[in-house]
């Protein structure tokens, strides 16, 4: 079959139309978004009539994706990982009704790259009793969507599959497999299944739990994890997905130690507790929290020392990679030149022209003018302007409108929120509606630069709607102020945001201007 040099996440695109995905629907978040680009740009895909969507946010995307499945197509959804947490609400309940043909994968985000923490996706799946994959390779990525599929269907589940950054963005050639056929229109054998009343959903949650030792078993049977043989019984290797490469690369003929390799779960007890009989010590190498450790220090007992990310033999924070692994088993660490001199560190920064950059600019004059005033940020490229001292907070998508409101109820004056066109879509609406309701005093700047940016530019949800959508929460149409970042118009600016800021109510303003990185792409796309 044909072989190309893929990315771990379009290794998983291409799988999903190879193996007869017929919709998938996302927000993007870095180090997933390359998954669905990937089929949104696949001729291929258009061409077999995928369905490709960006969604407002992640639950809307699940729960659209759990309606491909209930018509019995093939379905997939990706976010990162703090995305779970949005659609955490249909995640777990489409475990309850056993959703089959539906692949949830999920990016983590060790050493916090281009995110807020370093939450472990296996704790989701872990928590809602269903298989979970994560490959070790581009290979096994590509192979374990065809697999994911078929455990789904055979075993009435969905399932979770989760890779990291590293993985997602390294590429390597990928061997496709021929290409299979999408699924027919199909409905749920249990017609009530669906339907998650309590009576419904006790049975259910009954047949969930009966569903773990097939689970278990098929975690053991399916080849993919495996127990590998060595002579060394002093030490017993334990990895999850790319720590195994990581592993590997410290030895050139073969590890001498015996390791089990975890790419399925839930874990093999079996391939488990032969290690532990085996060796004198086990070591657990994962990349992200100690997920592994933790279930089989209680599984195992605590008669032989087990060592990882608890005891910080590998540091409990941070991506793994090689180097601390040969630390770990006090072996030669290879490190490249040091940096020179000459490089030094420079703060991310909003691009040269960046509109955000006037909009905060305007807004600072007119915080300067209060000693007490806040201002609350969000998730996206506007999160730079706090190395322009713009905002005072970022905490997760849509918490500027609502932090804003709960600050200024606690007394907090002047309160204002920042939060752009992409994220506003995502998750500000509703806390703009509770600050209608309850007659907050806050101003709301909804930066507008028609794009998601800070994921590469997708479209904004909110795009070419905003007034209205604040007109229609209920925002007085004379407090929604629209402005122009531009240095010409800063003076102007200025005094629209201390107008605003003097009423006592809920304010909304608009500075809209195009992102130039996505002007100059239609400019180009228009030679």
């Amino acid at each position: 079959m044909q072989k190309l040099l893929l990315l771990g996440d379009e290794a998983i695109a291409q799988a999903f139309i190879d193996a007869g995905g017929s919709a998938i629907n996302s927000y993007p978040g870095t180090p997933s978004t390359q998954i669905t680009e990937y089929v949104i740009k696949s001729k291929e895909a258009k061409a077999n009539g995928v369905i490709a969507n960006w969604c407002a946010n992640e639950k809307t995307a699940l729960e659209a994706s759990i309606g491909v499945a209930y018509a019995g197509k093939r379905a997939m959804t990706c976010m990162k990982h703090v995305g779970l947490n949005v659609c955490g609400d249909p995640f777990m309940n489409a475990a309850i009704i056993g959703t089959k043909g539906l692949l949830i994968v999920v990016a983590d985000d060790p050493s916090m790259f281009s995110s807020q923490d370093e939450q472990d996706s296996r704790f989701y799946g872990h928590w809602a009793m269903i298989p979970m994959l994560e490959p070790s390779n581009q290979q096994e990525a590509y192979d374990m969507v065809f697999y994911g599929y078929e455990l789904s269907e055979k075993l009435g589940t969905p399932v979770l599959y989760r890779i990291p950054t590293r993985l997602a963005h390294s590429r390597a050639g990928v061997e496709r497999k021929a290409s299979r056929a999408q699924n027919p229109l199909s409905y749920p054998e249990d017609a009530s299944s669906f339907v998650l009343l309590p009576a419904n959903a006790k049975r259910l949650y009954r047949n969930l739990i009966d569903k773990q030792a097939a689970f278990e078993q098929a975690s053991s049977n399916s080849g993919f994890n495996r127990y590998i043989a060595g002579s060394d019984k002093r030490l017993g290797v334990i990895t999850s997905g790319i720590a195994f490469n990581y592993l590997m690369e410290n030895f050139q003929g073969g590890c001498p130690y015996p390791v089990v390799k975890i790419t399925q779960y839930p874990l093999p007890y079996d391939m488990l507790s032969k290690l532990y009989d085996e060796c004198d010590e086990l070591l657990v190498l994962e990349d992200g929290q100690p997920f592994i450790e933790e279930q089989i220090k209680g599984y195992l007992g605590k008669g032989k020392k087990v060592m990882g990310r608890l005891d910080e033999t590998i540091r409990r924070d941070g991506e793994l990679n090689a180097e601390k692994i040969a630390k770990a088993l006090k072996l030669p660490m290879t490190t490249g030149p040091a940096v020179p001199d000459v490089v030094t560190n420079r703060p991310p920064a909003l691009c040269q022209g960046c509109p955000h950059i006037d909009s905060y600019n305007a807004l600072n004059e007119v915080m300067a003018q209060y000693e007490h005033g806040k201002v609350f940020g969000d998730i996206g490229c506007y999160t730079l302007g706090f190395n322009m001292k713009a905002i005072d907070t970022t905490v997760c998508m849509g918490a500027s409108i609502t932090m804003a409101k709960g600050a200024s109820e606690a007394g907090v004056f002047p309160s204002c929120a920042v939060i752009g066109d992409g994220t506003f879509g995502h998750s500000g609406l509703t806390g703009l509606l509770d600050c209608v309701n309850e007659k907050a005093n806050v101003v709301i700047m909804i930066l507008d630069n028609d794009i998601t940016a800070m994921t590469g530019g997708q479209p904004s949800s909110a795009h070419n709607k905003i007034r209205r959508i604040c007109e229609g929460l209920g925002v007085e149409p004379e407090h929604i102020r629209d402005i122009i970042p531009l240095p010409k118009n800063h003076a102007e600016n200025v005094k629209v945001i201390a107008e605003e800021v003097a009423y006592n109510g809920v304010s909304v303003i608009i500075p809209h201007r195009t992102c130039l990185v996505e002007l100059k792409k239609h400019l180009g796309e228009k030679k």
